[in-house]
């Protein structure tokens, strides 16, 4: 009366079953403890763990065929088989004792057959065995997976920069042409692509479109000193106002409340390229397919080629507004920061890679590339974007260490250890503005797991590179 209803308490016959198949577990367990014994003296402890893996396998095998199992009793087989196998050493077999002490000698030269007639059987050579595959080190393996899934092809390279290049002229010619008032630059493609940081394949570029500001009639104004209260932007504000009167530029159409918005002037541009351009024309004459992507806040444009596909990212930009050559980009920002621009900090972090590897002949890009190799194609690491692993390196390449292609491993490890670092303390400092936290725009359940996803890689390193 005093147990508990909800217990189910197995049956005879289930219970009979049990206990025959453990006076079976008994039998054959004598026998194997006997073998395992007598193996000990002949084999040694490898050859001994090696035969009873064995005959605990030829064991299972017949439980298995003989009676059913419950489904937790192979849970628990399967994980103890794992650890078994886990723990048991990888032993080299052991020579004959004898054989130790005496010398190898070379095969002794085979007589000389004698000569005679030309059909006789030709002796047939003895077949050598096939040589085991050699063990690649983690360096090895790191060098193979740059070459078969970072490098690309220089034929796709260049067939992504003329695509680019002519769908540039093609835009720019359309701008002129559609908004002659408004006294747009040179378009110029530009990214990872053209520095040589792009990994795994020539599939995005960049398409800058540099608005050209009257000198004096501007100025720059941080982010930190406006409402937003924001460390990567900037405010453009309009000057001269007493002696150039609003509306005296063309660009005055664009201002909110005496600042020069990059809201308004993305709107403009986001209705002209999804509705006014004659896409379809264009990409007829270039042989490709060119979409823009409405369901994307940015300006994107997809360009489907039969060898490639290529997305070209359309950059409203105010480039060299100050003395300090700043670039600053039209993005599409949330709440009291969308009219202000977004400082782009890729030229001067490529810039300073550059620099870097040229002073020591070191290897910086190339951990940048793997990097986002590693990540491309990742579930969880895909949400680490070039600006974060950028810092990454930047961070590592200042320091005094080696970077010859012979660390380029050790390098590697160390990037992943730090990134861990950073991401326990949800934090990664820009490394030209250490205002700014990269990992502001995550969430913490994307941090947990990205940080999971590095920790395991960091634990068997050769996984990430599968």
């Amino acid at each position: 009366a005093g147990l508990n209803p909800s217990f189910d308490r197995p049956t005879m016959a289930e219970f009979s079953q049990k206990r025959g198949k453990r006076r079976g577990d008994e039998g054959l367990g004598s026998v194997v403890d006997f073998l395992l014994a007598n193996a000990r003296l002949v084999l040694g402890v490898g050859g001994a763990a090696v035969l009873g893996i064995a005959t605990l396998a030829v064991k299972r095998f017949i439980d298995r065929a003989t009676s059913p199992q419950d489904e937790d009793d192979t849970k628990g087989d399967s994980w103890k088989e794992l650890s078994l196998l886990k723990a048991t050493p990888n032993l080299q077999p052991r020579p004959p004792p004898a054989a130790l002490s005496q010398p190898v000698l070379p095969p002794a030269p085979l007589p000389s057959a004698p000569e005679g007639p030309a059909d006789t059987d030709p002796q047939v050579p003895p077949q050598l065995s096939s040589p085991a595959p050699l063990c690649l080190t983690f360096q090895e393996k790191l060098l193979a997976f740059e070459r078969d899934h970072v490098t690309i092809p220089a034929a796709q390279v260049a067939l992504a920069k003329q695509l680019a290049g002519d769908i540039a002229l093609e835009l720019q010619a359309y701008l002129r042409s559609k908004f002659s008032e408004l006294p747009f630059g040179a378009l110029v493609p530009q990214g990872p692509l053209y520095d040589g940081l792009q990994a795994g394949a020539a599939d995005h570029v960049r398409l800058l479109v540099p608005l050209v500001l009257e000198p004096g009639l501007w100025s720059l104004v941080p982010g930190v000193d406006t409402v937003a209260r924001d460390p990567r932007c900037w405010a453009v504000r309009r000057t001269q106002l007493e002696f150039r009167p609003r509306g005296s530029s063309p660009w005055d159409r664009f201002l909110v409340g005496g600042y020069l918005s990059s809201r308004v002037l993305l709107e403009l541009l986001r209705k002209a390229l999804a509705a006014s351009v004659n896409w379809p024309a264009i990409g007829s004459l270039l042989g490709c397919l060119i979409r823009p992507s409405l369901a994307s806040e940015e300006l994107l444009l997809e360009v489907q080629h039969e060898r490639l596909e290529l997305t070209a990212a359309v950059l409203v930009a105010v480039p060299g507004a100050d003395a300090d050559d700043r670039l600053l980009l039209a993005w599409p920002l949330e709440g009291l920061a969308g009219n202000l621009w977004l400082q782009d900090l890729y030229p001067v972090e490529a810039a300073r890679l550059r620099a870097l590897d040229d002073h020591d002949s070191g290897t910086r890009r190339r951990l940048l590339l793997l990097l986002c190799g590693i990540c491309r194609g990742h579930l969880a690491l895909g949400r680490l974007g070039l600006s974060h692993l950028t810092q990454v390196v930047l961070h590592l390449g200042e320091e005094d260490v080696d970077w010859a292609e012979e660390a380029l491993g050790e390098r590697f490890l160390q990037a992943l250890e730090l990134l861990i670092g950073s991401l326990e303390r949800a934090s990664l400092p820009c490394h030209f503005n250490p205002c700014v936290n990269l990992f502001d725009s995550l969430c913490e359940e994307e941090i947990d797991d990205i940080g999971y996803a590095l920790y395991s890689g960091l634990q068997a390193p050769e996984r990430l590179l599968q």
